[in-house]
Order: C-alpha cells, then structure tokens, then sequence
C-alpha cells in the first residue's frame, strides 16, 4: 500500500489522505481477494491509517483516556501508565527502523532533529504532550520513546480534592498565595505531577496580568487572555543557535511580565530566576526536582552554583529566602496516588540556615485495600506573610490554618 501511494501526497490533509488511504486499502483487497469480516476489515484499515497519518501501533494508546504515559523501550516493549501504576502491553513494533519512522514523524514538523550525531531530544505532540526520544548509539536496546500525556481538558482544584491530591482548605490558601503574588516553587520527583500543580496555580493569577511562560517543551494549558509562551531551542546541526532556558529567562525581564513562569528550573537558570523574583516580578512560579522542602533549598544552591557565579553559599541562601515565599511539594506514593506532602514556608536566615516551617502536611495513617490511607491537615501554625493578604485585600476564614482563633479583625 505504502508502496502504490503518491510520496508527493500532501499529509497535511488530514482527510483527503485518508480518503485516498480508504480507496488503495479497498483496492489492494480486491485485487488480493482478501476475506475479512467487517470488524477485522475496519481494524486493519485503523491500523493502516495509523501507520501513514499517525504514530503507527502506538496510536491506540495515545487515544486512550486511561493511559497517562506511553513508553517504548525498543520495537517488542511497550509499557503504559494507568492510575499511576505501569502495564507491559501486546503493542509492538516490527524492528527498530518501525520505531525511528514513527519517532521522526513526530519531531520532523518541530524542526528537531534526532540522528547519531543529536541522539536525544525533547518535543512535543501537537495536543501538549510531551515527547522524550533517545536512539543508539546511546540506548543499548533500540530507540526509546517516552510519551507522557496531557488531559485535553486540564485538571481543575475539584478534580485534585476528589483524588486526595489536596483539601478545599489548601486551594483556598494557596488562591490567596497566587492572588496576593507570592514567589512560589513546586517541588518532586519525576512524575509527582509537579507541572500538573504548577498549571493549577497559574490558573489563580488574575486575568489582568501579562505573563510570560518559559519551557522546554510547552506544556503549561493557561487559559488567561495574557500570555506570552517562550520555548527553548536546541543548536542545529552546526552546533549553533541553540536557545536555554536561561537565555529565555534573562531575556523575558525586558518583556514587562508581572509574573514570569518557568516550567523547570535545571541549572544555571536557577539563578536568573530568583533574581527576576528578587527585581519586582513578584508572584513568579517554577518547578525544581526534588526529595523535600529542605532539598529543594539544596537543590537551588547546587543550580546557582551551576550558573558560574562564584557566590559564597550565605550569599545563594540569602538570595533564596529572599527570593522564595512557599514551597509545595508532592510526592508519588506507592500505589500510584499523587499527594502535596507539604506547603512550608521560607520565612528567611537564622545565621547562615534558612528557616522553614511547615503550614500544611500529610500524615500516612495505614493502608486499605493496596491505597495509602492519610490525611493532609494544616499544622496549625498561620504563615508570616499573612500580612501581604491584607494588603491584597484578601482575607481568609479561620479554619483554614486549622485554628478557631480569628485571622483578621
């Protein structure tokens, strides 16, 4: 079939192809006299389809709403995330040049590139999701492509108290934090929903504020009229124009946001971005990996560090209990569920320490039935930057923070 189609067919037609795609499949059955009934004729017609329009056997699973991640570890390994945990699945490829067709059909329109010389890259499908391939001679078992999904329609605050990722009293107190422009850093490990967090928050900032998203592949699903999205760019074949992070960080300061939201914090842009939150850019977000609120302040040094800037660490760790209001951090738990463990405060230096202190965190009771049982309870302890709300005319009720005393008079 692939062979009696014109190669000069224009793909961008979705439907057009399709259709010439449905006349040669009729065609080639006919002149084969191949017997099929109706359900395998129209499964192989999908398939086919598949194979010329989309991303070939894979393509089931990326229309699947229960599956959160796809990843291919070579043609005979494909493995789905549902519900948080991993299946292997029947799905697999004829050879490793099955996998690289469908691998550039993916990252051709994106203008990157993945050969010998380039043998990693980030990209991302046209609907979000994020793309991550790397192919030999640095993968040992063939090319590996990793998909990590995003809902066509973004988690919203009742989705995440509905799965136990964080309580009615949490969102409240943590509008107030977006709201009254608070710097705050989602912090985790790698697939703790860390971008799923950062894309909820953002979701608080008023309509009214130009922001300016920076990210590696844009992930981010903002639905405010005011945004700007900024993309990195590697070198191309030359070894030049590439585009970092931080390029993009120091180069959004001259593009008059009110809050400058970067969708990871790796290395050396650490450091550009705790001066953009210390220069007037209040209320600016990232995310960073980390074990905890205390790693994460740890992880912010080695970052700086990673810029070149040769800082004495009380000069870093001033700069980030000035720069940093709030940390929240989520974790994955065992069975698969996503949790915020924690929403601390950074309330500045005690001598060359900073000084953390938690306003909500989770408690692990028992299990049920394989499902961590817990419960995410403030702490008690109300925050000092309570007086910023104030001056943002905000004001939260009294049980937010667990007490029966009264906020505000």
């Amino acid at each position: 079939m692939i062979a009696e189609l014109d190669p000069r067919m224009d793909l961008s037609n979705a439907e057009e192809v399709r259709r010439t795609v449905e006349e040669t499949f009729s065609s080639v059955l006919e002149s084969e006299a191949i017997v099929l009934t109706r359900v395998e004729r129209a499964r192989l017609f999908e398939a086919i389809s598949a194979e010329i329009l989309g991303f070939g056997p894979i393509e089931p699973l990326l229309n699947d709403d229960s599956v959160s991640e796809v990843m291919v570890n070579g043609p005979r390994q494909v493995y789905v995330e549902r519900n948080g945990k991993l299946e292997m699945t029947d799905v697999t490829f004829q050879d490793d040049d099955h996998v690289m067709r469908v691998i550039d059909r993916i990252v051709s329109p994106l203008g990157r590139r993945i050969d010998e010389s380039s043998p990693m890259v980030d990209a991302r499908l046209p609907d979000g999701s994020r793309i991550n391939a790397v192919i030999p001679p640095i993968s040992l078992v063939g090319p590996v492509l990793t998909i990590r999904k995003f809902a066509k329609d973004p988690l919203t605050t009742d989705d995440l108290i509905r799965f136990g990722t964080m309580t009615s009293e949490m969102v409240m107190f943590l509008d107030a934090c977006v709201r009254g422009r608070l710097n705050i850093v989602v912090s985790g490990g790698t697939g703790s929903g860390k971008t799923t967090t950062l894309n909820l928050l953002s979701s608080f900032i008023p309509d009214d504020e130009r922001i300016v998203t920076i990210e590696n592949a844009a992930e981010l699903q903002l639905r405010q009229d005011h945004v700007v999205t900024l993309e990195s760019r590697p070198s191309n074949i030359e070894g030049r124009g590439e585009v970092s992070i931080r390029d993009l960080v120091i180069n959004s300061l001259r593009m008059r946001p009110e809050r400058v939201v970067v969708g990871e914090c790796r290395g050396g842009e650490a450091l550009d971005m705790l001066q953009a939150m210390n220069t007037g850019h209040d209320g600016s977000m990232t995310t960073a990996h980390s074990n905890g609120p205390r790693d994460t302040l740890s992880r912010l040094e080695t970052m700086v560090l990673m810029a070149g800037a040769e800082l004495p660490i009380r000069a870093i760790r001033e700069q980030i209990a000035s720069a940093v209001d709030l940390i929240v951090h989520q974790s994955r738990m065992k069975d698969g569920t996503r949790k915020i463990t924690a929403v601390t405060e950074v309330q500045g230096m005690e001598g060359d320490v900073i000084v953390l202190q938690d306003v909500f965190s989770y408690e692990q009771t028992g299990m049920e039935n394989g499902k961590i049982v817990g419960r995410l309870k403030p702490t008690g302890i109300r925050p000092k930057f309570i007086s910023r709300f104030e001056q943002h005319g905000i004001y939260l009720p009294p049980n937010v923070f667990g007490g029966h005393e009264r906020l505000f008079s």
